[in-house]
């Protein structure tokens, strides 16, 4: 190849390399940067304490490999805690609560008792986590209604599962914690009778049902809890859990909805995790103070979902 030949050649793989190293630019310095993971969100009017739970909680989720939405609330200290909170979740059987809200709300609309079929089917909803009594009182009620109990309580971003597929209904941290404020305090919503009648049955599930919120819960305050978990293709098993907590000068709530659990022991471990540091920083105790300890066995009612999952 002589000179000239040499330098039209050059040229020419020099004019072929420059667009393609430009493009190769272009999509590098166009490739999104990593997702942040949110962080935990505390406040409260007591010196110290959102710092504190912030940081424990944050520890406490370290190295999961679940996906948590999280809110607690404390009327004593005016205290809050949220991650996730707006994130969609299908409910499995927390949606029981909703149902029996929705139940008592339509009660006291027409001025009148549930009947005992209702009754035995609402404590055996709660209580053991009865699909078909859920199922039941759910066709009972039809969507009207409950659309009608989540119009009213504020509920503006749950959304009933169709087909009668309960289980699936889409809540997220923020309306869950709506739905256990108006269970724990006077409100134009449900009556007295009903919040009290609500929290009755939640303080009534049976052990092998009571993990989740209540790890770690002082012996001084009173445990009310429905949990859920429902296993799909995907997103692997959710993992629920609704607490309510009251005694020690303290009066709060805690939501945690969980999902991308590889089992449902996963899930549930995440749960306590969270829930044992809440408990550790919210309610003083002293060494002879017990704490509670779930079974070691927990289970829950499976839930009717799609065949397709």
């Amino acid at each position: 190849m002589n000179h000239r030949t040499w330098r039209r050649t050059s040229a020419l793989a020099a004019a072929l390399l420059i667009p393609v190293v430009t493009a190769v630019t272009a999509v590098s310095t166009a490739t999104p940067a990593a997702a942040v993971t949110p962080a935990v969100s505390c406040t409260s009017a007591k010196a110290g304490l959102a710092a504190k739970l912030q940081k424990d909680i944050t520890a406490a989720l370290a190295g999961r490999k679940s996906t948590v939405a999280l809110g607690l609330y404390d009327r004593s200290t005016s205290t809050t805690c949220t991650l996730r909170a707006t994130s969609a979740y299908d409910s499995a059987s927390t949606v029981k609560v909703t149902v029996l809200a929705t139940l008592l709300w339509d009660a006291k609309k027409h001025n009148r008792y549930l009947t005992s079929t209702e009754q035995s089917l609402a404590k055996a909803m709660i209580t053991q986590s009865d699909n078909t009594a859920t199922s039941k009182l759910w066709k009972q009620l039809g969507m009207t209604k409950i659309k009608g109990f989540l119009s009213a309580a504020g509920m503006t971003k749950t959304v009933p599962g169709t087909g009668g597929y309960w289980g699936l209904t889409q809540e997220n941290v923020t309306d869950e914690q709506k739905l256990l404020k108006l269970v724990t305090a006077r409100n134009s919503v449900l009556s007295d009778n009903s919040r009290a009648y609500i929290l009755k049955l939640m303080g009534q599930v049976i052990p092998s049902q009571r993990w989740g919120t209540p790890a770690g819960a002082p012996s001084t305050v009173s445990v009310h809890v429905k949990n859920g978990w429902l296993q799909r293709s995907t997103h692997g098993w959710r993992v629920h859990s609704l607490g309510t907590f009251n005694g020690a000068g303290h009066d709060y709530m805690i939501s945690v909805l969980t999902q991308d659990n590889s089992t449902m022991d996963y899930g549930v471990t995440t749960i306590q995790n969270v829930a044992k540091a809440i408990h550790k920083d919210l309610v003083p105790t002293t060494t002879t103070t017990k704490v509670y300890v779930p079974t070691s066995r927990p289970s829950e009612a499976f839930v009717a979902v799609p065949p397709q999952g």
